[in-house]
């Protein structure tokens, strides 16, 4: 693929996992926002994990992004020289400073104006640059200090290789943001590599920076690593207490909240989905005011049409729409399409969504999938697009363990699809409504517990065994998106922040 390049932009866009590579909720959202601001030129940043984690692009590029590069955080990339190095105590003090701010934010003050003095360090030749970090003796003693007086765990020698994986990347970013084309304004869609990134670039630049968090990253990264088989423990039977995580799975959590606080201090404008996710960025440490909620909005007009291809009678067709990773937890859609099939023997569960991201999650599942006699009900669909699989099924299921505001219910709203869906993110107020207006609408299907087939497979029946509930439960969702949930609305949220942004004097 050849990246267009510009020597100037409106936006920078940085982007973590998602657009243009991955398809999926927040990549589709990123191809929206860019498509509905013509008016504006990007600059995108991809961060990723190794280069062949990735295929081709799964999106077309629009036409106003005029910059593209791609970064990827664990490549083999060329090892500095091997030199004795001593370090700069006075930098290190700062940089102690700083460790000290993420580990005890209500005893250390002035974390970002550290933060602050240690950028222009860690370019090449700083007091804190890469090679300092590999080879210092003050590095070497700042390493052992910290593990002596915080590690649980007896190997100081997973320890010293955790630290520096974990490490490595700041330096990547740093480059990034030392060669970045000049923008007018930052927008990150999460925290983490890209969040801090944005932090780099702000605090590097002084434009301002704008964060959207469609998900809490910190907690999303945190589930994963509750569920990471690499992260070690190196403590015996007798070391171990039942009821602590391993120190390393506390290291690598408190890295990731490091990073967002990072974020959440440099950045102008925060934006959530919903009001509690909000309240979780302000309880996580995002000053408040300067949070706002923007919900996620869809292209009505391109959905609309597809009503009128619904069969009159609900099809017995459940789809899950998303990528097969845990964190969607198929596992639980596929246990209660045991249940459904029972009683409902025609009954078809689909799967559509890239199944590139987690393999062996995909083979589990399939496994899973034979070993429950649902071969022939249950189908792997891969991507599929939204307009020819909407009029097809009965209902949109979520299943997931974690989401923000799932495009994949509102896009099924309004082709008057009802939904079941786990009570996870804003997906109740979705479903339910978030005020009395709202409820009046009625509910949009079903909301159920987190990993409870049973429950999801009676949700499902009720509403694919009951016409009028269908139909009610269609009716009750198309109100509700085209009363709260338009792109025109979220566009012209973004509007505002966006002038403001790029209008922004020094």
């Amino acid at each position: 693929m050849n990246f267009p390049r510009a020597e100037r932009a409106d936006i920078g866009l940085l982007l973590e996992g998602t657009f243009p590579y991955v398809s999926g909720g927040v990549s589709s959202w990123v191809n929206q926002i860019i498509r509905g601001f013509p008016q504006y030129t990007f600059a995108l940043v991809f961060i990723g994990s190794r280069a062949e984690d990735y295929g081709d692009a799964k999106y077309a590029l629009p036409d106003n992004v005029v910059h593209l590069e791609t970064h990827y955080l664990h490549n083999q990339h060329a090892v500095p020289q091997v030199r004795a190095i001593h370090g700069d105590a006075k930098v290190f003090g700062n940089v102690r400073h700083l460790h000290e701010c993420f580990r005890f934010p209500g005893e250390h003050e002035n974390g970002l104006d550290t933060f602050r003095k240690l950028i222009p360090e860690m370019s090449a030749g700083g007091g804190a640059d890469l090679d300092t970090f590999l080879y210092s003796q003050e590095s070497w003693a700042f390493v052992k200090e910290k593990y002596q007086k915080y590690c649980s765990d007896p190997s100081f020698v997973d320890y010293f290789w955790t630290v520096r994986s974990m490490h490595a990347p700041v330096w990547m970013l740093a480059e990034i943001a030392e060669n970045f084309i000049p923008v007018r304004a930052y927008h990150t869609v999460s925290t983490g590599y890209a969040g801090l990134l944005g932090a780099l670039l702000k605090e590097k630049n002084g434009r301002p920076l704008i964060l959207s968090e469609h998900g809490i990253y910190t907690k999303e990264r945190k589930i994963d690593l509750f569920q990471a088989q690499w992260v070690k423990d190196n403590r015996n039977v007798f070391q171990r207490d039942p009821t602590e995580i391993s120190y390393f799975r506390q290291l690598w959590i408190r890295f990731f909240q490091a990073l967002g606080t990072r974020c959440y201090d440099s950045s102008d404008h925060i934006v959530a989905l919903f009001e509690a996710n909000r309240l979780r960025q302000v309880e996580d440490g995002a000053p408040a005011q300067r949070t706002c909620n923007i919900p996620n909005g869809v292209n009505v007009p391109r959905f609309a049409p597809l009503r009128t291809q619904r069969a009159a009678t609900p099809p017995p067709i459940l789809c899950l729409i998303g990528r097969v990773v845990p964190i969607k937890d198929i596992k639980t859609y596929i246990r209660a399409m045991r249940t459904v099939v029972n009683r409902m023997p025609e009954a078809e569960g689909w799967i559509a969504g890239p199944e590139d991201e987690d393999p062996d999650y995909v083979d589990e599942c399939r496994d899973l999938v034979d070993g429950l006699g649902l071969g022939g009900n249950i189908k792997f669909l891969g991507f599929q697009q939204m307009t020819e699989l909407l009029p097809k099924i009965g209902l949109v299921v979520l299943s997931s363990i974690s989401e923000g505001l799932p495009l994949v219910l509102l896009e099924g709203f309004a082709a008057g699809v009802p939904a079941v869906s786990t009570d996870v993110g804003s997906c109740r107020q979705l479903i339910y409504g978030l005020d009395a207006e709202d409820q009046a609408f009625g509910a949009a299907g079903r909301i159920v517990g987190i990993a409870d087939p049973q429950a999801l497979a009676e949700a499902a029946l009720e509403l694919l065994t009951d016409v009028e509930v269908w139909n009610a439960a269609s009716v009750a969702g198309i109100k509700r998106v085209e009363a709260n949930y338009t792109q025109e609305k979220m566009f012209a949220s973004y509007q505002a922040i966006y002038e403001k942004a790029t209008s922004w004097q020094a």
